[in-house]
């Protein structure tokens, strides 16, 4: 079966695809330093640079895939929805399936797409994709639940002419296998949160981020269980992301090596889209069931199928198949390094100055890295508990209540008690 693959990126799922028996004809991908990859890695693969510039897809193609531009639809970037100037780029998707008969469609991008201006992408995407005459369906699919370590939700939307989308998203489900409790496992999180969150997962990195424009990286931390707090090697995120190693190091022949970070931490895990291709190639019997009508003016759901003309939600979970790996301590293979100063310093500080409800023992992790290091840990401030703020609440409407009968120094009184609890 023929490929096609859209703002291909650096290949995750033309790898993934050709994995499960598909051939890559030909690939779309804008950005210079990752085009370096493609031709590394695909040497054979005509590959185009603007998708507004193609006019037509190869004839005979089976398959397109397009994981288009999520800038404007993740909840990390710009949020400006599906008509922002990148993610608005997937109607070129719909522009080429008018002028060139293709049986079967496979569009990625980020969850948040299901919930940002009440799911108009998502809405936009089915719609005209309906209008082109294909039975579709999608269904949110962690990486977790493909043997890697990382928790990545992504919606992958399949549309078909010619096989039953629901036949290959919903044959299987094992239901959701990922730890929600701290124990002895390595823990990743995100040094450059810790205000409003953590990116907080058990034996597992969260979602690898693309890093800067510019190319200054943003891994995730890892809290080891011998306590140290580390961030993983580019080689170990390609990994992660499914790919062999070094499967990004052509990208510094164009550009900066810390491009690198960007290039993986954009790309589709790779294990996802063998799974989904195989799938495609044989699919088989639907074993969900289909719940309520989709809500226009409401989020979408996780999974979701057009059955008789209709948006219908379908019960399914994000884990089709929970294929085994290793512990994230155990699959980490390239040397790590120590999460820096300047970084534990500043997410100390954000720690500080958030109110999260922190792991057992992350704080003092976190505070004795600094010590290795050789910094001293800036004082805690004093935390307000839920209970203390309860309090502080109650106190005043007390004193608002009690106010016009009592006298200036009893209002004062009361009140210097009520700050005591905030």
């Amino acid at each position: 079966m023929k490929a096609v693959g859209l703002f291909a990126g650096v290949g995750g799922i033309e790898l993934g695809l050709s994995r499960s028996g598909f051939e890559t004809e030909m690939l779309c991908e804008f950005d210079p330093a990752a085009q370096a990859v493609l031709r590394a890695r695909f040497p054979d693969v005509q590959i185009a640079s603007d998708v507004r510039e193609l006019t037509r897809l190869p004839a005979g193609t089976d398959l397109v895939a397009a994981g288009f531009p999520c800038q404007d639809l993740s909840q990390a970037g710009r949020t400006r929805g599906i008509e922002g100037e990148r993610s608005g780029l997937v109607a070129e998707v719909f522009r080429l399936l008018r002028k060139t008969e293709v049986p079967t469609v496979l569009i990625e991008n980020v969850s948040f797409m299901l919930q940002l201006d009440r799911g108009r992408a998502m809405r936009f995407a089915s719609e005209s994709l309906t209008r082109l005459g294909y039975r579709w369906a999608y269904r949110v699919l962690d990486s977790q639940a493909f043997g890697l370590p990382q928790r990545r939700q992504r919606v992958f939307l399949l549309a078909s002419k010619v096989i039953d989308p629901t036949a290959v998203l919903f044959a299987e489900d094992v239901g959701d296998q990922s730890k929600s409790t701290r124990t002895d496992e390595a823990c990743g999180f995100y040094w450059t949160e810790g205000e409003r969150g953590l990116g907080w997962a058990v034996d597992a990195v969260p979602t690898l981020k693309g890093g800067s424009t510019v190319g200054i990286p943003s891994p995730p931390a890892i809290w080891m269980p011998n306590g140290a707090i580390v961030t993983p090697d580019i080689r170990d995120v390609e990994r992660i992301q499914g790919f062999p190693v070094d499967w990004t190091k052509p990208t510094a022949a164009v550009a900066r090596e810390t491009l690198r970070w960007k290039q993986a931490g954009n790309a589709v895990s790779v294990p996802v889209a063998t799974w989904l291709g195989n799938r495609i190639r044989n699919p088989q019997r639907c074993r969900a069931t289909f719940g309520r009508e989709v809500d226009p003016n409401r989020r979408w759901p996780h999974a979701a199928a057009l059955v008789d003309g209709r948006a219908v939600e379908v019960n399914a979970s994000m884990w089709p198949v929970a294929f085994k790996r290793d512990s994230l301590a155990e699959f980490l293979r390239f040397p790590t390094k120590p999460l820096s100063v300047k970084a534990t310093l500043g997410f100390l500080n954000r720690l500080h100055r958030g109110q999260l409800r922190l792991p057992p023992g992350f704080l003092d992790a976190v505070e004795d890295h600094l010590r290795f290091l050789g910094h001293t840990p800036p004082a805690r401030p004093d935390r307000v508990t839920a209970s203390q703020r309860a309090e502080a609440q109650r106190t005043r409407k007390r004193l608002a209540a009690k106010k016009s009968a009592l006298g200036r120094r009893q209002a004062a009184s009361l009140a210097q008690t009520a700050f005591l609890f905030e």
